[in-house]
C-alpha cells in the first residue's frame, strides 16, 4: 500500500529539488539526491515533481482539478446508467401488467 505524505513534507521536497537541480546534470539525478536526504523515493518525488509541472502548466496532462471532476463524472455517470436499468426494467414490468387480460 502506498505511504501517505504530509502536505508539508511534499511541499519541502519539490523546493529542495528546486534548490537541488541546478547542482545536478539532470532531474534523476537531483531526485536521488533529494530522496536520499529526506528518506522518499527517487520515483515518488519525481512523480510529485510531474504532477507540479502539469498544474502549472509547464508540462502536457491532465491537471490535478480536471482529474478529480474526471473521476467525479464517470461516478456520477455510474450511477445514472443503474438508474437508467432500474428504470428500464421497471418499464417492462409495468407494460407486461398492462397487456395481460383482466379476470373479473
Amino acid at each position: 500500500m502506498p505511504k501517505k505524505f504530509e502536505p508539508e513534507m511534499k511541499s519541502r521536497a519539490l523546493r529542495m529539488f528546486a534548490e537541488a537541480l541546478p547542482d545536478h546534470p539532470s532531474k534523476t539525478e537531483a531526485a536521488k539526491h533529494v530522496g536520499g536526504l529526506l528518506g522518499i523515493s527517487p520515483e515518488t518525488l519525481r512523480t510529485w515533481v510531474r504532477r507540479e509541472e502539469i498544474d502549472a502548466g509547464l508540462a502536457p496532462g491532465i491537471t490535478s482539478e480536471a482529474e478529480i471532476e474526471i473521476r467525479r463524472l464517470k461516478r456520477e455517470n455510474a450511477e445514472l446508467r443503474k438508474a437508467n436499468e432500474i428504470l428500464k426494467a421497471a418499464s417492462v414490468f409495468f407494460a407486461k401488467e398492462l397487456d395481460r387480460p383482466t379476470t373479473r
